[in-house]
């Protein structure tokens, strides 16, 4: 048959290319694979990097500036020098130089405001990091599962196509021996055919979660290890389940550290309504400068204070913004707080539910097998019609497939819990980019 024939063709080509790979593929080495290379994670690491450099930014404020000015050139001048000298105007070559330094003293705290901000803002990005690679881990979890799925379901496809043909030669023999119906072989051919589409379908499936695994992951599966089911991380309750991820989930945490860089971004609009002081020193050295022939040189030490009175109520509604944007960090905050709530429920349920499932998927399977095997030994002997068989191997291949993609589904359920209170990477010790770490030198005075 040429279904049998491609199937024997794919499994050499595919036992070629596991005999390549030197060893299985854990779930632990895909994910890591997947956290060091996911275009989405080096993006976020990018993005904290950026932000992190914006402290130094704002540090820069701590530290003076020196400024250096020089300049050649033409002047005409015309002024009561010149005059004076009986010249009326004079035109010279100028030459001028200049350094000046400046220390801030008192910035209206507008420097260590800005750098609380950024660090802030830093922590933020290094949670969506962590949150991030979260997000990524449980997808790659999925991808490595279903390949697993499908393996396993292609398995069953193939093991049922075997008893069909089986069946089917059996049914074939009895009528050119003429001691079966040709109704029974027609019927037989019937069934192996849909045995033959459902194996197709399966390795198709296969297929499909192959791409999935290649896109998340970055790479084809190649002999996968099996899942290990994470039981002893599992919370005993939902009440203990929800109170862990409001503790520990990166994306509220993410949201907390916003809420302090509004904090600090609202004292930094009051600097203006304070004064600034700085220290000034400079010195400079010109050359024919306003007409005057010779050299003019001078230098300076000043404690010089600025303090603006008026500029058109900007200073006010600066304020006026950024407390609204302390409104708006913390109703975000509160959003988070509802979906990671929502996100932990959603996961409990998922995976209760499929847990309370697994005893019937279980007894519908092993009760099939045996209802199966007694029915081949009737059928033998005459106490059973060929319909029936047929029934009874359906059903028994549709009960393994419902037990396996169960099977599956409450590992990914237990998973997923886990990255609901953000600890699938902790759990499979995984290594995080260094950009997933916050600072500790926040210090939150708001």
């Amino acid at each position: 048959m040429n279904l049998i024939t491609s199937l024997i063709a794919s499994n050499i080509i595919a036992s070629l290319m596991f005999a390549s790979c030197a060893s299985a593929q854990s779930l632990q080495e895909a994910i890591q694979k997947t956290i060091n290379e996911n275009p989405e994670i080096q993006s976020a690491r990018s993005e904290r990097s950026a932000v992190e450099n914006e402290i130094d930014q704002a540090r820069a404020g701590y530290f003076p500036t020196i400024d250096l000015s020089a300049g050649i050139g033409w002047e005409h001048s015309s002024n009561t020098a010149t005059r004076s000298r009986g010249n009326g105007s004079v035109s010279l070559g100028r030459e001028e130089a200049s350094i000046q330094l400046r220390q801030m003293i008192f910035d209206g705290l507008a420097t260590p405001s800005e750098v609380n901000r950024h660090e802030a803002r830093t922590n933020a990005r290094a949670y969506t990091v962590f949150g991030q690679s979260e997000i990524t881990a449980l997808n790659a979890v999925e991808a490595y599962i279903n390949v697993l799925r499908r393996e396993e379901l292609l398995a069953l496809a193939k093991e049922n196509l075997s008893v069909h043909i089986k069946t089917y030669d059996q049914i074939e023999i009895r009528s050119r021996r003429g001691i079966g119906r040709r109704a029974d072989a027609d019927q037989s051919r019937g069934r192996l055919a849909l045995a033959e589409r459902n194996t197709l379908a399966e390795i198709g499936n296969l297929q499909d979660a192959e791409t999935t695994f290649l896109r998340v992951v970055g790479e084809l599966p190649t002999d996968l290890e099996p899942v290990i089911s994470p039981n002893d991380a599992l919370p005993e309750t939902i009440d203990i389940a929800i109170e862990q991820a409001l503790a520990n989930h990166p994306t509220l945490k993410s949201a907390n550290a916003d809420i302090d860089s509004a904090f600090a971004q609202h004292a930094t609009a009051k600097s203006p309504y304070m004064p600034r002081l700085d220290v000034e020193a400079g010195a400079s050295h010109n050359v024919d400068i306003d007409g005057t022939r010779g050299n003019n040189e001078d230098a300076f030490v000043m404690l010089r204070l600025r303090y603006n009175l008026l500029n058109g109520g900007k200073d006010i509604a600066r304020r006026k913004e950024t407390s609204q944007r302390i409104n708006q960090a913390k109703d975000i905050r509160d959003n988070t707080y509802r979906q990671v709530m929502e996100s932990m429920r959603l996961s409990w349920v998922a995976y209760k539910t499929i847990e309370s499932q697994m005893n019937f998927f279980k007894i519908h399977r092993d009760s099939s097998i045996k209802s199966n095997t007694a029915y081949q030994k009737q059928f033998n002997i005459g106490q059973r019609t060929l319909l029936d068989l047929l029934d009874s191997a359906n059903e028994m291949f549709v009960a393994k497939s419902a037990y396996t993609s169960a099977k599956y589904d409450e590992i990914f359920a237990k998973y997923r819990i886990l990255a609901s209170k953000g600890e699938i990477n902790k759990y499979l010790h995984v290594t995080l980019p260094e950009e997933a770490k916050p600072l500790d030198s926040v210090k939150n005075a708001y």
